[in-house]
């Protein structure tokens, strides 16, 4: 059986497509919420695609799923056997998703996380039956130690946001926002590996080609920002802290080429913004998301989008989970002064 590598043919729409009739049935159509409150601070219309009301808490499961039925489907199409196991690394999210979608299947999973994950996610990785293996926190440690734990087990790599079945999973989010907000003139979406923002934009600029795509950032951690303003993949070699866990990693050599064709534009954004945002989530719309999530409204609260014309007024920020770390929130009073 053929690995899923981190290289691989780009996703296109055809595969977005079949990512969604082989998710039918399997993951959550998240709604799309309102928020008068943060609509008169962004001076536009906000709709607030929930993907923290996913499964495993995060819209991880929808590529991860699709990539593991992806493998049961070759077996039953070749008469081969299922892989012998799974494997890869993640901050958290994606490994709980890969941790449910294998156990479905009733194949072993082992997901390196960096030492420092939330311990909430470590638990979550656990519960779902997966073998955790630390690592340390950096993009280099966690390629290397997926890589060893591949050649020692046999199992197959599912790379967290390179590999294309998983970016054409992350893409469904697109086609359903497509469906349920047809006025939709513009989506934002954080970025870390690029995974999902990749997904969306191939979903939406094959369908609705004026529909802006924008990523968002934490500053800290602006790697797909430095890329796409000198025009080459330019990764973080050294990244910083960023409350923004799950974003940390950088944008690769898959998701790189759709991000620099499709994607409108990167907006980057302060720590202080991030936890800003998240705290406005919490309080006005009482969605316990993780501050990973609230990147995409400080993004748009912030005075680099006012420079987006005001015609692009219906925007939907993807809130992208909720698997929140409840004794890291220490950081709530550091915050200086009150939201709005």
């Amino acid at each position: 059986m053929a690995a899923l590598e981190a290289a691989g043919p780009r996703a296109g729409l055809a595969e977005v497509r079949a990512a969604e009739r082989r998710l039918r049935g399997r993951v959550h159509r998240t709604p799309l919420l309102t928020c008068a409150g943060l609509e008169r601070m962004a001076g536009r219309r906000l709709l607030f695609k929930c993907e923290l009301f996913q499964r495993t808490g995060s819209f991880k499961i929808r590529g991860a799923l699709n990539a593991v039925r992806s493998l049961v489907e070759e077996s039953e199409r070749t008469g081969g056997e299922l892989p012998r196991a799974v494997v890869t690394h993640s901050s958290g999210n994606h490994g709980q998703a890969l941790a449910c979608a294998a156990q479905a299947e009733g194949i072993s999973a082992y997901i390196v996380v960096p030492r420092t994950a939330p311990q909430c996610k470590q638990a979550a990785i656990r519960a779902y039956g997966a073998t955790l293996v630390p690592c340390e926190p950096s993009d280099e440690s966690r390629a290397e130690t997926a890589a060893r734990v591949v050649q020692e087990t046999g199992g197959v790599m599912v790379h967290p946001n390179q590999e294309p079945a998983v970016i054409a999973g992350q893409g469904t989010i697109g086609l359903e926002v497509l469906e349920q907000a047809p006025e939709v003139n513009a989506v934002v979406v954080p970025v870390g590996g690029g995974g999902m923002v990749a997904g969306i934009a191939v979903a939406i600029k094959a369908l609705r080609p004026d529909v802006k795509v924008f990523a968002a950032e934490p500053s800290n951690v602006d790697d797909c920002y430095q890329s796409k303003v000198r025009g080459e993949l330019t990764p973080n070699l050294h990244p910083r802290d960023t409350i923004a866990d799950a974003v940390k990693t950088s944008i690769g050599p898959n998701t790189w080429p759709i991000i620099r064709d499709l994607v409108d534009d990167v907006l980057t954004v302060s720590e202080e913004e991030i936890k800003r945002a998240t705290q406005l989530v919490w309080e006005r719309m009482k969605l316990l998301i993780e501050p990973t999530a609230g990147v995409g409204l400080a993004a748009v609260l912030s005075e680099k989008f006012q420079a987006v014309p005001q015609d692009v007024e219906n925007v939907c920020i993807v809130l992208c989970g909720g698997n929140v770390d409840l004794r890291s929130l220490t950081w709530l009073t550091d915050l200086s002064g009150k939201a709005e």
